[in-house]
């Protein structure tokens, strides 16, 4: 018994009909395609988190100058004025 139910020499005899209706060399074209394609997709999700990261202190930075810029006294300021 292997997997669920299938033995290993049925999974034998499958990859021998695949390897037989692709062949070798289209079966290694398609992988390497789809390695390419997986290492592809995980750079571009980790530059995107990079990217989100960087970002983030940014915008805080940029919304604190743009109050101070603008005349706008800084949340802490304001509590004060209300006491």
């Amino acid at each position: 018994m292997g997997l669920g139910g299938i033995s290993v020499w049925q999974l034998l005899i499958i990859l021998v009909i695949v390897v037989l209706v692709f062949g070798t060399k289209r079966l290694k074209g398609i992988g390497s395609d789809l390695g390419s394609a997986v290492k592809g997709f995980r750079s571009a999700m980790t530059d995107g988190e990079s990217e989100k990261q960087e970002e983030e202190p940014k915008k805080l930075e940029e919304t604190g100058a743009q109050r101070v810029a603008e005349g706008e006294a800084a949340p802490k300021d304001k509590e004060k004025e209300k006491l």
